[in-house]
C-alpha cells in the first residue's frame, strides 16, 4: 500500500507540473531490427558487389546480419522496421577527411567575421553539417574551426541533439604569420583573433600541442607550408622550420593523436613527411622523394582536387579575391591535378578529401568527378572515401565498411558508382549509426 501511495503522489506531482500529457503521450520505443533489402550491395569497396542481400541492424545502429537472398522481415520478429532498396545501390557512407564546417568561401567572408557572432557560426555549422550527410557523407574530419565550437558541434551530433555527420575535429597548430594564423586585418584585429596554439621554436609548438589536445582535438592540423587563401604574398613554400615539425607530431602522437599537414610545396610536404605526419593534405607539389616517403611511412594523401578547382574558377571569374590570392590559386589550383595523377599511380595511399568550405557544402562528392577524370578508377574512388578514410581516422573496427559489428552507415544511389561515378551526386538515401536521414 505505501508503494503504491508513493507512486500516486508522484503521478500527482507529475500532473501539476503540465507533464501528464507526456508520460500519457510518451513516443514508442523503435523497432528492435531494421531489415534492408539491397538490390545490389557493396560490403567491402574494393571488392565485387553482391545482388539480393539482406541487411540486419540491430538497436544500437550496428549491422547484425548480412544474408543472401531477400529473407522475410517478420522472421526477425513482429518489431521490425523495412526498408526496401531492391533497385537501389547500396554501400556504405562516405566520409570527407578535410572539410570546414564553419565557413564558405566568398565574397561576403570579410564581412561576415565582423558582423556573425560565435553563436551565428555554430547555428551556420550545424546548417552545414546537415547538408552534408544528406549528400551521403556520414563521417568528416574538420580541419580548421574554432575549437569550442567545431567540439561542441561534433559533441551535439553524437548526442543527437543535431543531424550531422560523425565529426573527427582538429585542433590547430601554427606558426606566427604562417598559414593558419589570421591575416588580412587591421593590427588591434590581428591581436584580438591570434590563436593561443599560435607558436615559434620546438618548445612553445610543443605546448601548444599539447593545449590543442588538453581542449578537445581529435588530431593536429598543421600548416608546414604556405596556403592559398592566406591573404597575404609570403608564398606556398615551407613555413614551418623542422624542428618545429618533429616536436609537434612526436608530442602528438605521445598523447594518441595523429596528424595532419596542409602541405603544398615540395620542401614543405617533405620535411612533414621526415618528421612522421599521418597525412599530407593537398600535396600540391609532391615529387620522387615525397612519394617514396609516403610509401615507406604508410601516409596518406588527401588530394582536395575540388579546392583547387574552385579557386581557380573564383579567380577567373569573381572579383572578391586579392591579387595575391588569385595568384597562389591560378598557379595551385592547376598544378594540383597533374600531381595528384603521379602519386596515384606511384601506388600512394589515397584517402578522400574535398576542403569543403573552400567550395559548397554539400557538393562533396564532385571530388570523386574530379578524380576519376584525372585517372583514378572507380573502385578505387570509392575505396578512399570508406576503408581508407577509417583507417586514416584509426576507425576501421566499426566504420568504413558493411560487415557485422559495424555501425549502419550506408548510403544508396539508382545507378552504380562502379558504372558511373556521378552517381554519387544524387544520393538518393542516407542512414548514420541505423537512423534514416533520407530516403526519396
Amino acid at each position: 500500500m505505501t508503494n503504491n501511495k508513493n507512486n500516486k503522489l508522484a503521478l500527482g506531482v507529475a500532473c501539476a507540473f503540465s507533464v501528464c500529457a507526456s508520460l500519457s503521450s510518451a513516443p514508442l520505443m523503435a523497432a528492435s531490427f531494421t531489415v534492408i533489402h539491397a538490390g545490389e550491395l557493396l560490403t567491402v569497396p574494393g571488392n565485387k558487389p553482391l545482388t539480393e542481400q539482406t541487411l540486419v541492424i540491430a538497436e544500437g545502429g550496428k549491422i547484425s546480419q548480412v544474408k543472401s537472398g531477400y529473407l522475410d522481415p517478420k522472421s526477425f520478429g513482429s518489431d521490425v522496421d523495412y526498408i526496401d532498396l531492391k533497385n537501389r545501390f547500396v554501400m556504405p557512407g562516405m566520409m570527407d577527411m578535410h572539410v570546414h564546417l564553419q565557413g564558405e568561401l566568398g565574397p561576403k567572408n570579410d564581412s561576415e567575421k565582423l558582423r556573425m557572432s560565435d553563436a551565428d557560426v555554430a547555428i551556420r555549422s550545424a546548417h552545414f553539417a546537415k547538408l552534408t550527410l544528406l549528400a551521403g557523407f556520414t563521417t568528416v574530419r574538420d580541419l580548421g574551426a574554432k575549437p569550442e565550437q567545431i567540439y561542441a558541434l561534433r559533441d551535439g551530433i553524437a548526442k543527437g541533439w543535431v543531424d550531422g555527420p560523425r565529426i573527427i575535429a582538429s585542433g590547430g597548430v601554427s606558426v606566427t604569420g604562417g598559414h593558419g594564423d589570421v591575416d588580412g586585418m587591421s593590427p588591434d584585429l590581428l591581436d584580438k583573433y591570434t590563436a593561443k596554439t599560435i607558436c615559434d621554436g620546438p618548445y612553445d609548438c610543443r605546448s601548444a600541442t599539447r593545449r590543442a589536445i588538453k581542449f578537445g582535438a581529435d588530431v593536429i592540423k598543421i600548416t608546414s607550408t604556405g596556403g592559398v587563401l592566406s591573404d597575404t604574398d609570403t608564398g606556398t613554400g615551407q613555413q614551418m622550420a623542422n624542428d618545429e615539425l618533429k616536436e609537434i607530431i612526436d608530442t602528438a602522437h605521445a598523447l594518441g593523436r595523429k596528424v595532419a599537414s596542409h602541405a603544398h610545396a615540395t620542401e614543405g610536404i617533405n620535411a612533414a613527411l621526415r618528421a612522421g605526419v599521418d597525412s599530407i593534405e593537398h600535396g600540391s607539389y609532391a615529387d620522387k622523394e615525397s612519394i617514396k616517403l609516403m610509401k615507406k611511412n604508410g601516409t596518406y594523401l588527401v588530394p582536395t582536387l575540388l579546392a583547387g578547382d574552385t579557386v581557380v574558377q573564383m579567380a577567373d571569374n569573381s572579383d572578391f579575391m586579392s591579387d595575391a590570392i588569385k595568384a597562389k590559386a591560378r598557379r595551385v589550383g592547376v598544378d594540383m591535378t597533374d600531381n595528384f595523377k603521379a602519386v596515384y599511380k606511384a601506388g600512394v595511399k589515397i584517402a578522400y578529401g574535398t576542403d569543403s568550405g573552400v567550395s559548397q557544402h554539400g557538393t562533396n562528392a564532385r571530388e570523386a568527378v574530379l578524380m576519376h577524370q584525372a585517372g583514378m578508377s572507380n573502385a578505387d574512388i570509392l575505396k578512399s572515401a570508406t576503408i581508407n578514410g577509417a583507417d586514416l581516422i584509426g576507425k576501421s573496427d566499426s566504420l568504413g565498411t558493411l560487415e557485422v559489428g559495424k555501425y549502419a552507415d550506408i548510403i544508396a544511389t539508382d545507378i552504380s558508382p562502379l558504372k558511373e561515378i556521378e552517381a554519387l551526386l544524387d544520393i538518393d538515401f542516407v542512414m548514420k549509426g541505423g537512423k534514416v536521414y533520407k530516403n526519396k
